[in-house]
């Protein structure tokens, strides 16, 4: 029996400019899927709409007397589509193409079941009003569908491209130790959020029994440990000439050394909301940067653009 995207296959064949674009676009929403989120915190909006996944009783958008809180997380709930629709037009971009990628193709479906899994702890995040346990895991969540959004973004820009010998074995000790401990600042992160004052509603809402000045330290220090592995990184890459792989080094320090400076301003001006916001958008680009310093660090070969192209 014929798929229906066999069907498609036979008929229609698409380029590779439309797998980049869509594979960007899809790791743009996730960042906005996260972003979006922020803003639902830091305006007290999160229980907006006190249901899921109508808005209240069966409706599914809020009504005029529900208030700006309403409208925002509604707002935010239609992010959602706006995601599906940029992994799908992933996955038809990457079934469609003139040269299959079935690994691009997998890193596409298996977004869409992240996509699945963020709705489902997104709505329980309502049911249970917020618990900051559920909304560390729904961010974690998020973390993991941006992780899978720019794996795959990453892969589609080394398609079409020859192979040349790249990485070595301390690099791709040092790739590893640079993902696990930017987990580590994003999973602190979480912690850091969830015993803060922005709980994404009101006063009522529970918050984590840490003391919030000793894992804001504890997170500052996870962030100083990967700047510097991503430095004693970035030179190894350089003297064992591996331009890839220090490029993406070099990228993410900067990002680091940026995303650390909004958050000691944040954190000694008592957590404006603008910056809040500043920094998960900060935070996204910095997973973004590990996760392609260890791509990078543990690929075979590196991109090398083909002379006859």
């Amino acid at each position: 029996m014929t798929t229906p995207f066999a069907w498609l296959a036979q008929r229609i064949r698409l380029e590779r400019r439309s797998l980049k674009a869509a594979s960007l676009s899809a790791m743009i929403a996730a960042i906005l899927i996260i972003v979006g989120g922020g803003v639902v915190r830091v305006t007290g909006s999160g229980l907006g709409c006190p249901d899921w996944p109508t808005c209240t009783g069966g409706s599914i958008a809020p009504t005029a007397e529900m208030g700006i809180h309403a409208t925002i997380e509604f707002l935010n709930r239609l992010l959602t589509f706006v995601l599906c629709a940029a992994v799908g037009w992933v996955i038809i971009a990457a079934r469609l193409q003139r040269e299959p990628v079935p690994g691009i193709t997998r890193w596409a479906w298996f977004q869409f079941w992240l996509v699945v899994l963020n709705a489902v702890i997104g709505g329980i995040t309502v049911w249970v009003k917020l618990n900051p346990y559920v909304v560390a895991a729904h961010f974690l969540a998020a973390t993991l569908l941006l992780t899978a959004a720019a794996a795959t973004w990453d892969k589609v820009q080394n398609l079409g491209f020859a192979s040349e010998a790249a990485s070595t074995d301390s690099l791709k000790s040092m790739g590893t130790w640079l993902v696990a401990i930017s987990a580590l600042l994003v999973i602190i992160g979480t912690g850091v959020t969830g015993s803060g004052p922005h709980a994404g509603d009101s006063a009522e809402v529970p918050r984590m029994g840490f003391d919030w000045l000793q894992i804001t330290i504890v997170h500052a220090a996870a962030a100083v440990g990967a700047l510097v592995v991503a430095l004693v990184l970035w030179h190894q890459a350089r003297q064992q000439q591996v331009p890839v792989v220090a490029h993406k080094a070099k990228l993410f320090i900067w990002v680091l050394a940026g995303q650390g400076l909004i958050g000691v301003v944040q954190a000694v001006t008592s957590l404006p909301e603008l910056l809040v916001v500043a920094h998960l958008v900060g935070s996204a680009l910095v997973w973004i940067g590990a996760v392609r310093v260890g791509l990078a660090s543990h690929a075979t070969a590196r991109g090398i653009q083909p002379q006859n192209s």
